[in-house]
C-alpha cells in the first residue's frame, strides 16, 4: 500500500511542481486557484484563513501578496 500511495501522491502533486517550475511561484499561484488555496504562509504573512484563525494571527489573502 505504501508504494501505491506514493505513486498517487506523486501523480497529484507533479502538475503543481511543474507549474511552479515553468511559471515561477507568483504567476503559478495567480493562475491556479487550487495551488493558491494550498498556500499557508507567504513573505511572513499567513495566507490561509483557517491557519490565521487557529494561531490568532492576521490574515493576508494570497491574492494580495
Amino acid at each position: 500500500m505504501a508504494r501505491t500511495s506514493t505513486f498517487a501522491l506523486s501523480n497529484v502533486t507533479a502538475p503543481f511542481v511543474m507549474a511552479i517550475a515553468d511559471k515561477g511561484y507568483a504567476r503559478a499561484l495567480m493562475e491556479d486557484r487550487h495551488l493558491r488555496d494550498g498556500l499557508n504562509v507567504h513573505d511572513g504573512q499567513v495566507a490561509h484563513k483557517a491557519v490565521a484563525d487557529a494561531l490568532d494571527l492576521p490574515y493576508m489573502p494570497a491574492s494580495k501578496p
